[in-house]
């Protein structure tokens, strides 16, 4: 058998000798150099920062040249102010509705308690106040809000009713005085429009009750004028036709008259109102006043 031999090896005992006392100056150098900041000075204050020039082509900006813009239309800015458009107009809104609301009753109480013959005269005031304050529009407003009121409430016989005989006849004198036309115009006009409001309404109930009313009346002045004609010693029939154009002329005698007396008391309304500059007056009228 051939001995086995074991070999002393100086290295060995020198590593598991550095293993066992580790070299502090091998250590210290292994470290990394992040870890070993070196230290700053102290900082001073205050600061001064110089502001960077503007570029187009930087994607960001300093916060003190962002500007917030709320409303960058000028549109989208109301005024709503007592002068500004949106109260005058929401103003506007609220008197028209008032003025129908408060006709519409009245006109329902009058036909209800049979006294409309007391009131029929401040029917169509309240549509002249609002045009001869708000403008046409607003007669028109409280015209037709009127009539849906009354339509509502007592039927479309009572609302054609108070169409036909006020309501238009309001809006076309509202109308004239708001364009400061001439007393005669007006009235001539509100004569015609009230004639023929007159006569729809007669066709209107001759229509409901399925009887021929202006048959009626113009049988009734044919006989009455032919006994009157022959009770003076005049013998002379009248012919239809003249009884057509007679009862034309009373209508429209009896729709001036009204409409007269309608523009004088108006008048005198509105100026106790404080409306006297909008009207145009006649001067013998004006000097009564």
């Amino acid at each position: 058998m051939i001995p086995l031999k074991t070999h002393h090896q100086p290295s060995s005992s020198f590593f598991f000798s550095s293993i066992s006392k580790p070299n502090t100056l091998h250590t210290i150098s292994l470290q990394p150099h992040f870890l070993s900041l070196p230290q700053s000075p102290p900082l001073k204050f205050p600061l001064k920062f110089k502001p960077l020039p503007f570029s187009p082509s930087l994607p960001l900006q300093r916060v003190s040249k962002i500007e917030l813009s709320i409303c960058s239309n000028d549109e989208e800015f109301q005024d709503l102010s007592p002068k500004g458009e949106v109260y005058q107009k929401t103003l506007q809104l609220v008197e028209c509705s008032m003025f129908a609301a408060l006709t519409g009753l009245v006109y329902f109480l009058s036909n209800s308690l049979a006294i409309e013959n007391y009131f029929s005269c401040f029917f169509s005031l309240p549509i002249v106040i609002s045009s001869m304050r708000w403008g046409v529009d607003a007669g028109r407003k409280t015209l037709v809000a009127t009539t849906i009121l009354l339509f509502v409430l007592s039927g479309p016989v009572k609302a054609l009713t108070y169409l036909l005989k006020h309501g238009i006849v309001g809006f076309t004198m509202g109308t004239l005085w708001r364009l400061e036309t001439s007393w005669s115009l007006s009235i001539f006009l509100c004569t015609i429009v009230r004639s023929i409001g007159a006569v729809g309404f007669v066709l209107i109930s001759s229509f409901l009750i399925r009887e021929n009313i202006l048959a009626l009346i113009t049988i009734n002045i044919h006989a009455s004028l032919t006994f009157v004609l022959t009770a003076s010693g005049v013998n002379f029939i009248p012919s239809m036709n003249f009884i057509y154009t007679l009862f034309g002329i009373l209508v429209l005698l009896n729709s001036g008259c009204f409409m007269f007396l309608l523009h004088m008391l108006y008048s005198v309304f509105l100026t106790r109102m404080g409306m006297k500059a909008s009207l145009k007056l006649p001067r013998w009228l004006e000097k009564a006043i």
